[in-house]
This record gives structure tokens, sequence and C-alpha cells, in this order.
């Protein structure tokens, strides 16, 4: 159980933040800026549930996603050493990755396919929506980037979760412009 008595600790005033285990990480670092991602994009999508409390299925959709990310940032901060922590550290799972395809696949089956591109906005929620699907790409490029590094260990899983993630966003974004009907769709070369 999280139990946080003091919000400032005055560790961090040399430029270095602790990881979930115990060492510590400059604040630029990759997998520092990994995690920082992932609850930035977390944050949008609070702000696009301002305007999802009447929708309950897409709301309790988002609600997991956003309880997820916090897996995914605890993932992140958590890299594998090979040392025994005296605990099991928490992982994104094959079973939540398979939750955002299932919420994908009941979200999209209404939504009729595309034939251009989709500009993010109509309705607020949607809006929001977009924002939170292009901060959780960049999430997970940063993520691709720090699996790339040979020193450095990322969980399979926390890869596709990042990158479901992302695709689910863009289809809840389209169900929010009652299933893509108001989506606001790209013409190529319109202002030329």
């Amino acid at each position: 159980m999280v139990k946080i008595n003091k919000i400032y600790t005055r560790t961090g005033d040399d430029g270095t933040t602790g990881l979930a285990a115990g060492p510590r990480r400059l604040k630029y670092d990759l997998r520092v800026e990994a995690y920082g991602t992932v609850d930035e994009a977390n944050c949008c999508i609070g702000m696009a549930r301002l305007h999802t409390s009447e929708l309950p299925l897409i709301d309790a959709m988002l609600m997991r996603m956003q309880n997820d990310f916090f897996d995914l940032g605890a993932d992140l901060a958590t890299p594998e050493t090979g040392k025994d922590l005296g605990y099991e550290p928490l992982r994104i799972t094959p079973a939540q990755v398979a939750r955002v395809e299932a919420d994908i696949d009941q979200l999209n089956a209404v939504i009729k396919p595309l034939k251009s591109f989709v500009l993010p906005g109509g309705s607020p929620a949607s809006a929001a929506l977009h924002l939170a699907r292009t901060v959780t790409r960049r999430a997970e490029r940063i993520i691709v980037q720090l699996a790339a590094d040979a020193e450095e260990q990322v969980s399979p899983e926390a890869i596709r979760y990042a990158n479901r993630a992302s695709d689910f966003l863009f289809v809840a974004a389209r169900a929010l412009n009652d299933n893509g009907e108001s989506d606001v769709l790209w013409v190529p070369g319109q202002n030329r």
C-alpha cells in the first residue's frame, strides 16, 4: 500500500529523483522521461473525463486506463536488475493489453471505417482524447527508445500497452464524436 506523508523531501534539489527500488537518476534521464510522459498522458485522460461522466461505458474504460497508466509508470520506474527487491514489482500484464484490445473492438464495432485522416476536434471530450493520444504516442516513442538501450530493461508488455492505449484513445475519440459521424476529416490540399 502506498503511504505518502510528506510532499516535499528536498532529495530532488540536486536534480535527481529516486526510482521505485531506490536508485537515483537525473530528472532528465530517459526512464524518468518515459514514466513522466505516461503521467502527462494520464492527466490528459483526466481532463477528457470531465466530459464523459454521462457516458458510463467509455468513462469506465478511461478510468481503467488511468489506473493502468499508474501501473505502467510503476513498471517503468522499477527496472529489472536481477536483484531481490523483497517484493514483486508491479508489471503490465498480457491481460491488461488484452483488455484494452477488447475495449477497442467493442467501441470500433459500431464506427464506420475511415476514408480520410481525422483532424483532432469535434466534441470537447474527443478533442481532449486526441491530445491524450498524442501524448501517449510520445510516451510510447520514449519507452521504445529506452528499450533500445542495451543497459536498460523494459518489459515488452509495457511497450505493447502504450501502443494499444494510443489506439484505444483514437477509437474512443471517434466514439465520442457520435461514433465518427461528427469527426472532422482532413481534406488534402484544401487550402492551397
